[in-house]
């Protein structure tokens, strides 16, 4: 799969992951936020809480899991606090990372508050 195939896939899985969360009451406040430490896919809210949500693509779940390294889940972790930064609680609001799997056949996984900061 070329780059460009990449790309559109990636797209289209977090179309589908940002949908299932608005479907399930939470309101999408950014999409491929891009602050200093890297870029976070899908950005939601409920209530008073944050969810950083990093999606993963590939042929099985198995797959999309292993695609998100560590240094990855750091840089995610940093731009989420960097993003939360931003937000009128700041550091004190409530957060999750979540890691969303899709398959091939379109399947999605969710993991809710798959990543803790160490």
């Amino acid at each position: 799969m070329n780059g460009r195939m990449r790309y559109e896939a990636g797209l289209a899985a977090e179309n589908v992951v940002a949908d299932q969360y608005r479907d399930q009451g939470y309101d999408i406040l950014a999409r491929r936020w891009r602050g200093r430490a890297g870029e976070i896919d899908i950005v939601a809210k409920r209530d008073d809480g944050l969810v950083f949500i990093e999606v993963k693509a590939s042929k099985t779940h198995d797959q999309a899991a292993q695609a998100l390294g560590y240094r990855q889940q750091r840089r995610l972790l940093s731009a989420a606090e960097e993003f939360a930064g931003t937000q009128p609680d700041g550091l004190l609001s409530q957060m999750r990372v979540d890691v969303a799997l899709m398959d091939r056949s379109g399947q999605v996984s969710i993991l809710e508050n798959a990543l803790m900061a160490a």
